[in-house]
């Protein structure tokens, strides 16, 4: 690394931990260290502190607090809706997804193929967008479940829940939307958006890994995905994980509290990133269209790959990505820019760029110092150079 300076611009793939998120989570690895489902004094506490983190998550969405189950991740929770209405409606063995989904839900649905139910992928076109009457024609009367991400972690495109929402209850479908990008971004009702479940991830809001929440509608039927003892009101068996609970609680707190100066932020920062490329790289091409998140940009440059791009961007101590930190190392496209029909040339050199709170000017105008050498460097070494 040619430098001790470090950009990150990864921000979708995970999210430095605030420090007042480690210092809320501190007493409960030190004194109050009790089983929570345990009967006795020293359980109190701890008890208690869920209940308070399940509050105040709940606010960040618009929710009530009885609607709330922790999970270990967005993944679980994705997994457990589609799975919990598909158990609780066993007669109905087909689930509606796009093709641009997170991995949780696309490899999830092909192990659902694996066991006998039926999956239909939505397209969606060169923005990024499906076809209302795609999905209107995909419902069929043993649909169990629609599951459509709000906002692609890729390329930050935003589908319209509400109407997608609508589209699925008008139908007696129930709907589950994968908001883990969202959050923190945009503000999120779930009562005005009226789907039936919603999942969160806690570490793409200044959290720890390994904690995340799945909503559930009150009167909406859902069986287990993890099943044990009584905890979670008997939806997610397991003992609770305390620290990372209050973790998420106190960075729920802080994200709605600043959510509209981190959207106008990170957005002025994206936008005057994308001008900065476009301007110093030629033939440079935002992959999605609009709307989209705030502080998601992900380029296409034709004529290199990404992967050695990401290399020479790290010596220079700069991260960015060329998709989801979950199918980094494959060596197969992204899915979703081959959902949305990017050229493999483009696809194959495309990077992301995701913004968070703590970017300021100077780290986008350090990669817009860095970035037009090494995107030259790598078309001078490719036959396939733009010409």
């Amino acid at each position: 690394m040619s430098t001790n300076r470090l950009v990150y611009l990864d921000n979708n793939a995970t999210t430095r931990i605030a420090p007042e998120v480690v210092e809320s989570m501190m007493p409960c690895l030190t004194d109050y260290w009790g089983n929570p489902s345990s009967a006795y004094s020293l359980a109190i506490k701890p008890a208690n502190l869920i209940e308070e983190a399940r509050e105040r998550v709940a606010r960040l969405i618009g929710s009530d607090k009885r609607n709330i189950v922790f999970t270990s991740c967005g993944t679980e929770s994705n997994n457990a809706a589609i799975q919990g209405a598909l158990m609780a409606n066993p007669m109905k063995r087909h689930v509606v997804s796009t093709a641009v989904e997170h991995s949780a839900n696309i490899k999830f649905c092909r192990h659902l193929e694996k066991c006998g139910y039926e999956v239909t992928l939505l397209p969606v076109d060169l923005d990024g967008a499906i076809d209302f009457c795609d999905l209107q024609s995909a419902i069929r009367q043993d649909t169990a479940i629609v599951s459509i991400m709000w906002a692609n972690n890729e390329t930050g495109v935003l589908f319209p829940i509400e109407e997608i929402a609508a589209i699925c209850r008008s139908n007696g479908v129930l709907f589950h939307t994968d908001a883990v990008q969202v959050a923190g971004k945009l503000p999120i009702d779930v009562q005005g958006l009226g789907v039936d479940y919603l999942s969160l991830s806690a570490h793409k809001l200044r959290a720890p890994k390994g904690i995340g929440l799945l909503y559930i509608k009150s009167g909406v039927v859902f069986s287990p995905y993890i099943m044990g003892g009584a905890q979670e009101r008997g939806l997610r068996g397991g003992t609770e994980n305390v620290a990372n609970i209050v973790a998420f609680g106190k960075a729920a707190e802080l994200a709605l509290s600043h959510i509209e100066i981190e959207n106008k932020q990170t957005r002025s920062l994206r936008d005057r990133l994308e001008k900065g490329i476009f301007q110093s790289i030629a033939g440079a091409v935002r992959n999605g269209g609009e709307p989209r998140l705030p502080n998601t940009s992900n380029i296409g440059f034709q004529g290199i790959e990404a992967e050695a791009a990401l290399l020479l961007l790290d010596r220079e101590g700069i991260c960015a990505s060329s998709g989801s930190a979950c199918t980094t190392g494959s060596i197969e496209p992204s899915h979703v820019l081959q959902a949305m029909g990017v050229p493999a040339a483009r696809s194959k050199g495309s990077l992301r760029f995701s913004l968070g709170i703590e970017n300021t000017e100077q780290d986008v105008d350090f990669l817009l110092d860095k970035l037009p050498a090494i995107v030259e460097r790598l078309r001078g070494a490719s036959p396939e150079a733009l010409v």
